[in-house]
């Protein structure tokens, strides 16, 4: 594979595009630095396809990265390939206001292919290739320039191990026949409204118990608050207050401003200082939420009731079961959530009685909760069964010792 010199002119990224643009898919990396900002800020991008690859150094004085983003978001001949791309992702849609598409995860693609549910990019390589990646660079302060040899061959190195893994997992997908499984995770991955930073809707980010209409305005107002005061200072939303002071605040909110001096997690200076006369207008203009701004009922905890309880670690140990047998991470057959919504009765929009998870989980799980299945040990190993299939066995057994053959 060539590999290219540092990009850092516009004639050249414009060339390497072009090329690029006729490829059937390209890999895509990113290096940014975001631990004292809200943006991320870019400070490196990586492309490759299977014949060549290279670094573009967005920083570097004078260049135009119109040819590359045109290419990543308005391109939808060329395949655009990452590993845990979600964060890469959102990056491209701040610079254009665009995802990525289409757009393919190795990450996510071998939870069809394995019981992992978050692998790493090291340990995809080693499973993949037989490599050991140097990861000494990876926490480097990818700002600061110039960039050494070290930085740039290390980053470079996860596009170019990734061109290559790919077509290997996508050999196996067509193999097993889960392609299809992955097209609406994809598409989650290139939805822009998970990456669009709407202030609004920032309170749903915070924790907070209860579902009271006016603590949860509180709450939605000090959010929305707290997102615009980050964005402005472009530091990180922590910064200003963390997720479990916003969260007190909402619940119990202070009757002036001096009663901030009181509060864990503000320093004594917010009773008197500007920025916390705004928190304080900010509560000030909260207004309850309305019904349909709740957030919807989970049957967890108490309102499943013990019953229920039992009902739903029976259904998570049966999806480790079955995630087992068919290697398969778990995640992608079903969420803990689900399981509990089924427990509880609940057989209407979900996911994994719907499309093909039903048919490799799904009919499974509702037949667990009608009482059709149960547990059997075969081998050694902890299966489920049907129950009819239990019965017929029994029968047969019972048949052969009355009439031995």
């Amino acid at each position: 594979m060539k590999i290219h010199p540092l990009i850092t002119d516009t004639e050249s990224l414009t060339e390497l595009c072009d090329r690029l643009s006729r490829a059937d898919f390209i890999c895509v990396d990113t290096e940014f630095m975001r631990e004292n900002t809200y943006w991320p800020e870019l400070c490196l991008i990586q492309i490759a396809d299977s014949e060549e690859a290279a670094a573009i150094d967005p920083m570097a004085s004078g260049l135009d990265m119109t040819p590359l983003l045109n290419l990543l978001v308005d391109n939808e001949d060329v395949l655009k390939v990452f590993h845990a791309g979600g964060q890469d992702v959102e990056i491209i849609y701040n610079l254009t206001g665009k995802t990525p598409h289409p757009i393919f995860d190795t990450q996510i693609a071998m939870m069809a292919v394995s019981q992992s549910e978050q692998i790493g990019y090291s340990n995809l390589c080693e499973s993949w290739l037989g490599i050991t990646v140097d990861k000494g660079a990876r926490f480097t302060d990818w700002s600061r320039r110039p960039l050494d040899a070290r930085q740039i061959e290390y980053a470079i190195g996860d596009v170019t191990h990734l061109s290559k893994i790919f077509p290997k997992l996508l050999n196996r997908l067509v193999k097993t026949g889960r392609g299809e499984w992955l097209d609406a995770e994809m598409e989650k991955l290139a939805d822009p409204e998970n990456y669009r930073n709407d202030p609004d809707k920032s309170w749903h980010r915070i924790k907070a118990a209860g579902r009271n209409p006016a603590m949860l305005g509180r709450l939605k107002a000090l959010a929305r608050w707290r997102e615009l005061e980050a964005q402005d200072k472009d530091i990180p939303r922590g910064r200003i207050a963390r997720d479990e002071t916003v969260a007190d605040i909402a619940n119990h909110p202070p009757k002036q401003q001096s009663d901030l001096a009181k509060v864990r997690g503000l320093s004594p200076g917010w009773k008197e200082n500007e920025i916390g006369k705004r928190m304080m207008a900010a509560l000030a203009a909260a207004v309850p939420l309305t019904e349909d701004e709740l957030p919807l009922r989970t049957p967890r905890g108490a309102p499943l009731g013990k019953e229920g309880a039992l009902v739903a670690d029976l259904l998570k140990l049966l999806l480790k079961i079955r995630s087992r047998e068919i290697d398969v991470a778990s995640r992608l057959l079903a969420r803990s959530d689900d399981l509990e919504l089924l427990a509880a009765g609940v057989r209407k929009s979900l996911p994994l009685l719907e499309g093909w998870r039903f048919g490799v989980f799904g009919q499974d799980a509702l037949d667990l909760v009608e009482g059709k299945m149960a547990f059997a040990v075969v081998g050694g190993k902890l299966k489920m069964t049907h129950v009819d299939d239990v019965v017929e066995d029994a029968v047969e057994v019972a048949v052969q010792e009355v009439i031995p053959e």
